[in-house]
């Protein structure tokens, strides 16, 4: 990369500081690990591939093909998203001496492959019910690719777009204004017929996350600083441990020993910096020459920035999952419609949670109902409609006795035909979503008792259907960190020159990441997709705002405008590519 395209005015004539930080010698060895990574990951990946297709009879290479195309598509919008959300993590330990850019790109990329690896897969999931019930049962047909198309190009044109005027954008927020633009054009495309567009319910609950995550980054971050900078002062090393281990235990519930054992190291590492800094204002001052920051305030920054690479990988990450398992199942779902990794004590687990579930709806039916339909085409109508009718209950217990049946007969997923596998994995999707929405809505109103045996079949449902391969967790972590070695600059520069009129100092950084660290893993833990990007960039800001260190207003609205803008922009792409594509398709 060489000109970074910005937004407004440096206040610094001649190269970025970036530019000035960066140390050639660290290049070969950065380069050495990223190419390590990749050519393990790719071997990785192949092996397993290769494993789930070796026993499927290829009748003809069209499939192939077209799931060669779709996982290049859905890649490349991880990759993008690497531009943006990845690089924003280690712009405060550039920017702060702790360490050189080109380690900083490498650590962040390992901490996001670390996070996308443990991810349970939550936010995939989430993400998928935003979208329209009867394209997901179809996800094979044109339809179905043609919304999958549409959603992952839409998102990367607008996420090149940003980056390339060094925007701070949000891939959460593009993703949720593409999924948007699908479900109404949807409608749209098929008034009277029946057909469902957005789940308004479930994306303004995403929504929200999106919008408010940003002013609270903004606010925590500013009131994390505040809280610090006269502390440091009246308290000493001692009382500003105390803060800021209580802070850390109470930012993260990652269980009680978890929270403690942080907490404990984030108060030890500010001794130890304060005894050897010459005074506590050092941690409140920009950094002088290119010497990095004292070990203990240098370990806590790089702490934090590898917590916000992990918990980005572990959020971030999902996104693309989610429509990479739409993919594999419309184009081979032979392999990837239901989860053959499960036991046999699985099997027999859902076989008894079955007869549970199964006398449990048996119980709420309404004994004048008359199922006038299959099963699944009921339920399809409930979840499209969200009413529940007087035979919907009749046919979620019809549901849940014919898989019990299927799975009796077959006894395992690997041995169900290949022509049936697509057939119960959307009968199973469409009986756990109506378990889901009859939850939320407490309608029926079960017991706690029958709502727990109830959630406890879901689960054995969604084991046989939520599910992703390892290899995709390798090869969307692999995307995210090429992306980031490739496109990081760019934002990099925005976060740590173009916010503030001032540079950052070690205590501006740290309140930053430690937010942004909660924030993101206090969204995961929820389900719900949360933007990295906006989090992170807020947390800035506010630590600029608290320590009346100046912001670029100019700097602020374009990141603000965009922020604004991505949402119908996205829809608006997303919706039309969606109508190209059916044309085409039909």
């Amino acid at each position: 990369m060489s000109d970074l395209a910005t937004t407004v005015e440096s206040p610094h004539s001649g190269p970025s500081l970036l530019d000035k930080k960066m140390k050639k010698s660290s290049a070969w060895v950065s380069t050495t690990i990223v190419l390590g990574a990749l050519f393990g990951g790719l071997i990785y990946i192949g092996i397993h591939v290769a494993g789930d297709l070796g026993n499927i009879v290829i009748v003809s290479a069209w499939p192939y093909v077209l799931l060669g195309i779709a996982l290049f598509i859905a890649l490349g919008f991880e990759f993008v998203n690497g531009f943006h959300d990845t690089a924003n993590a280690v712009a405060t330990v550039i920017y702060t001496h702790s360490l050189d850019p080109n380690i900083a790109v490498v650590l962040s990329g390992l901490c996001n492959l670390v996070g996308v690896l443990m991810s349970a897969g939550t936010v995939a999931f989430t993400i998928i019910t935003l979208l329209p019930v009867e394209l997901i049962l179809k996800v094979s047909s044109g339809s179905g690719f043609a919304m999958v198309f549409a959603l992952l190009i839409a998102a990367i044109l607008w996420n090149l777009g940003t980056w390339w005027l060094g925007l701070p954008a949000s891939s959460s927020h593009t993703m949720v204004g593409s999924i948007i633009g699908v479900g109404v054009a949807n409608q749209l495309m098929n008034v009277g017929q029946g057909t469902s567009g957005v789940d308004w319910g479930q994306a303004t609950k995403v929504f929200q996350v999106l919008l408010i995550s940003p002013l609270v980054g903004f606010a925590c971050a500013a009131i994390l600083f505040l809280v610090l900078k006269p502390s440091s002062r009246l308290l000493g090393s001692a009382g500003l441990a105390v803060i800021l281990g209580l802070a850390a235990y109470f930012l993260f519930q990652w269980g009680l020993m978890w929270s403690l054992v942080f907490a404990v190291g984030v108060s030890a590492a500010v001794v130890l910096g304060f005894k050897l800094i010459p005074t506590p204002d050092s941690l409140f001052r920009a950094p002088e020459g290119s010497e990095p920051p004292p070990w203990p305030i240098r370990l806590l920054l790089i702490l934090t920035c590898s917590g916000v690479s992990y918990f980005h990988g572990s959020n971030d990450g999902q996104k693309g999952m989610g429509l990479i398992m739409l993919i594999l199942i419309g184009t081979v779902p032979t392999a990837y419609a239901l989860n053959h990794a499960v036991t046999p004590k699985d099997m027999q687990d859902f076989i008894a949670a079955s007869d549970k579930a199964a006398a449990i709806i048996g119980s709420h039916v309404d004994s004048n109902a008359i199922l006038g339909g299959d099963a699944r085409t009921e339920l399809t109508e409930f979840l499209r409609t969200k009413k529940m009718q007087p035979d919907t209950m009749t046919a979620l217990r019809e549901s849940i006795r014919d898989l019990e049946g299927a799975v009796q007969a077959y006894g395992d997923y690997k041995h169900v035909p290949p022509g049936q596998q697509t057939n119960i994995r959307n009968d199973m999707y469409v009986t756990s979503e109506s378990l889901r929405l009859m939850a939320k809505g407490n309608n029926p109103k079960f017991t706690s008792a029958e709502q727990a045996a109830l959630n406890n079949y879901k689960s054995k449902v969604d084991k046989a259907t939520k599910f992703i391969p390892s290899w995709v967790k390798v090869a969307v972590a692999l995307a995210l960190g090429m992306g980031t070695m490739v496109g990081w600059k760019r934002i990099v520069v925005t976060v740590g020159e173009k916010i503030g009129k001032e540079h950052l100092t070690y205590a501006q950084g740290a309140c930053a990441e430690l937010v942004a660290m909660a924030t993101i893993s206090a969204a995961d833990n929820f389900g719900l997709p949360v933007s990295t990007t906006h989090v992170l960039s807020s947390g800035v800001a506010g630590t600029m705002a608290a320590n009346k260190s100046g912001l670029q207003l100019s700097t602020l609205r374009n990141i603000a405008m965009a922020w604004v803008f991505t949402l119908p922009v996205a829809a608006l792409l997303s919706g039309c590519l969606f109508w190209l594509f059916r044309q085409i398709s039909n």
